[in-house]
């Protein structure tokens, strides 16, 4: 079944409740920074976004403007396909209490409009462990579901460790994988890409190599050891962006040389209970431009993480921006914020 140890499954209702600011708070990077020192004539914007389901939400978000032209003007969104996309769940008890993910084409596409993200510009994940909730036929009715709608998919293992993306002028790499899984590892072999062993090779052809992780542990805005430990390995091996997800709370950036680790960007569509504590309810939307300058052709020239928080709305979310927020939400929310950025 699945891999998660006993102390993790014990703790994950506590932590739920709220969220942990414990663990190692030391060298991390401040919410946005420049790389280069001179800007580069042409650039590429990539905008990563976290996980993505319909568990908060019975219909699509409301979005406000500035996220919207935000996704809007970015050249490719990477997110994580949280909930298989299935017509009908399988698992239907478990999909009610909300153990068991699912959401609807029709919802993914009405949640897709409403936020700004063009299809055609948007690449999904599913490495992460809700993908087999609906079973192996639900998997297979997703990857089928996404491919209608024109959405590229990344962390198949059939598509090997590393997935070629045009993006512009540039080709970009993008190695998804997870570590956590629901169900068996017989389930999920051959299914999922579960290896972050993705090294460059000279001649690979790719002009940044990005990596998509489904890692950490959940409700910890703090990375645990073994994981920053996996990032220094990742950046070592050629990796010069990574977007993770799984913790379901926004967590630091790290520079590591060249290399640009978000560890987490929470939720961007509720994928816990609908009455979530609302540090969970804060997401993050990492924006960097990449150079498509022949001389640094691949380079990460700067970036920023794009703090929001997710309100109820009847039966649905709203986006709201940081800034976007009043009173005493506002303050809890900005305080939450400095605690994990420098």
């Amino acid at each position: 079944m699945s891999n998660y140890p006993l102390s993790y499954k014990l703790s994950w209702l506590p932590r739920f409740l709220k969220p942990s600011l414990a663990g190692d708070v030391q060298g991390f990077a401040p919410m946005a920074g420049t790389m280069m020192d001179r800007a580069p004539r042409r650039t590429v914007r990539l905008a990563f976004v976290g996980d993505i389901s319909a568990v908060a939400n019975r219909r699509a978000p409301d979005c406000d403007p500035a996220i919207k032209t935000l996704l809007g003007a970015s050249d490719l969104v990477i997110g994580n396909c949280e909930s298989p996309v299935v017509d009908k769940p399988s698992a239907v008890l478990g999909t009610r209490l909300g153990t068991h993910h699912a959401m609807s084409e029709g919802f993914l596409g009405d949640a897709l409009a409403a936020v700004g993200i063009a299809r055609e510009r948007l690449v999904l994940s599913l490495a992460n462990n809700h993908v087999l909730d609906q079973g192996v036929a639900g998997f297979d009715e997703t990857v089928a579901a996404l491919a209608r709608l024109g959405i590229r998919t990344i962390g198949l293992a059939d598509k090997g460790p590393v997935q070629p993306v045009e993006v512009g002028p540039l080709t970009v790499g993008f190695a998804a994988f997870t570590l956590w899984r629901n169900a068996g590892e017989d389930l999920f072999a051959g299914r999922v890409s579960m290896t972050g062993d993705i090294a460059r090779r000279r001649g690979d052809g790719f002009d940044l190599l990005c990596a998509v992780p489904h890692w950490d542990w959940e409700f910890r805005h703090f990375p645990r050891v073994e994981t920053r430990t996996l990032a220094r390995r990742l950046a070592g091996q050629g990796v010069g962006l990574i977007a993770g997800h799984h913790a379901h709370v926004v967590q630091p950036v790290e520079r590591i040389g060249d290399t640009i680790v978000a560890y987490g960007l929470g939720d961007f569509l509720g994928t816990a209970l609908v009455r979530q504590p609302w540090p969970g309810r804060i997401g993050g939307i990492l924006v960097a431009d990449i150079s498509a300058d022949a001389e640094t052709r691949g380079s990460v020239v700067s970036y920023r993480m794009h703090p929001f928080v997710r309100l109820r709305a009847g039966d649905h979310e709203r986006l709201a921006p940081v800034e976007g927020l009043e009173g005493r939400m506002r303050d809890k929310v900005e305080r939450r914020l400095s605690a994990v950025f420098p």
